[in-house]
This record gives C-alpha cells, sequence and structure tokens, in this order.
C-alpha cells in the first residue's frame, strides 16, 4: 500500500512547499517544508511548450517570475531563464523529484483543464516510474477528466484525488473520483467525513493554515492537512 495511506496521521504537507516563507512551488520551499517537518509537499505541473512538466500553479508566469506569458507558450529554457524572488528559478519536476527522493510525500497536482489528452498525464506517470516513487506519490486535480486520464497511465497503486471546492466544484465526483479527495477545508464537518466514509475516501484539506482549525479537522478524521505553514501546523500537532 502506499505510504500516502500506510503512515500514521494526520499528514502534514507543505502546499507548494512552506510557500508562507519562501517563494512558492521554488526548491527553496521545498527544502524548507521539509526542515519544518512535513510528511510531504504539494506541488502543481503543468507542460512547457517543448513537452517537459515544470512546477508552475498559475497559467502565466507574470505573478511569480520577472517575465510574461503563459507557461504553456514558452519553452523549458526560457522558462528556467525567468528569476522568481530570492534568486529561484522555475524548477522542473524531474528536478523535484531527483533532489528529494523518498524523503518526501509528493501530492502531484495536475494544472490541465482541458477536455482532451495533452500529455501532460503521461508525462508525469512516465516520470514518478522513472524515479521509482511509486509509494510516495499521489496524484489529484480539478479536472475529474484529467482523472480519469490519469487512472490509465499511472502504475495502479498510485492514489489519486479529485480536489473540491465550494459552488459547483463540489460536484466533480459525479464525473470521477479516486482513492482520495481533497476538498477546502470550510466543506468539512461531521456530516461530510461520514459521506467520505461511505465512499471510502481518504481525506486531505487545503489549506490549513490556523492551528486551531487543523486541531477540529484532525478530530473529525481529516488524514492530512495541506498548508503554507508546515511548522507551525507540525508544532500544533505535537502540542496538542
Amino acid at each position: 500500500m502506499t505510504n500516502w495511506f500506510n503512515l500514521p496521521g494526520p499528514l502534514v504537507i507543505g502546499h507548494r512547499g512552506a510557500s508562507a516563507d519562501a517563494p512558492e512551488n521554488s526548491m527553496a520551499a521545498f527544502s524548507l517544508a521539509l526542515r519544518h517537518g512535513a510528511d510531504g509537499i504539494e506541488l502543481d505541473v503543468q507542460l512547457s511548450a517543448d513537452g517537459v512538466p515544470v512546477v508552475m500553479h498559475d497559467a502565466r508566469v507574470d505573478r511569480m517570475t520577472s517575465g510574461s506569458g503563459r507557461v504553456a507558450d514558452l519553452p523549458l529554457a526560457a522558462l528556467q531563464a525567468l528569476e522568481m524572488a530570492q534568486g529561484e528559478r522555475i524548477p522542473t519536476l524531474a528536478e523535484v523529484l531527483a533532489t528529494f527522493g523518498s524523503q518526501l510525500l509528493y501530492n502531484i497536482e495536475v494544472k490541465d483543464f482541458g477536455w482532451r489528452e495533452r500529455g501532460t498525464e503521461t508525462a508525469v506517470a512516465q516520470l514518478i516510474t522513472t524515479h521509482h516513487l511509486e509509494d510516495n506519490v499521489l496524484i489529484s486535480s480539478f479536472n475529474p477528466l484529467a482523472l480519469r486520464r490519469l487512472r490509465r497511465c499511472l502504475p495502479p497503486r498510485v492514489p489519486i484525488a479529485l480536489i473540491r471546492d465550494t459552488g459547483w466544484l463540489k460536484f466533480g465526483y459525479f464525473l470521477a473520483d479516486g482513492e482520495a479527495d481533497h476538498p477546502n477545508h470550510n466543506l468539512v464537518d461531521a456530516a461530510y467525513m461520514a459521506w467520505a466514509k461511505k465512499r471510502n475516501y481518504r481525506v486531505n484539506v487545503w489549506t490549513v493554515d490556523d492551528p486551531a482549525e487543523a486541531l477540529r479537522l484532525v478530530g473529525l478524521g481529516v488524514r492530512g492537512l495541506i498548508t503554507n505553514k508546515p511548522g507551525l501546523i507540525r508544532d500544533s500537532l505535537n502540542n496538542r
């Protein structure tokens, strides 16, 4: 069974790394999450113009880098020439997996909202296999169609999760779901957890930066806490 399910919980997962204290989705943020006691990291992946999985949340580079333009329109060399805060650069998924290996769990969010296959899911699956991290990875997406594509190309033991938010995004599970469920923490109460248990979901919630909220969720049986402040949340759980 994957480490996402057999490690003792609750798990603390750094949202884009320790993104409250370092540039989100950067190697510095991932290193800091590890130093702060996170069990794993959540990171966003999309394809460069030349088909390389890169770690970036936004569809455009404008907010996080010195450049402008769509990630999908820029080749890897152009993306990695851009500068982020603190001198960081946009990492590739391969770099992250090679650097941290089995030290961390990985929640890889696939940022592909297309109706049809563009190669994102296959490229991610190949890297997981290449780095022998099938037991450390969970793949998530807001797009239920991406989850369907992922299930066809991922090794069977890699779990998948639908990310869900308020509004219509609550109902994506009608199209596809997985072994885990990733709701906005505001959706989660005792009734929600009872519903998730009936569907045999492991529940990991986002984004939880308040220690009191973290303790409430753990009391309800939440499996993992995705947080911008893994050190703070880890300390609150250790001191409960």
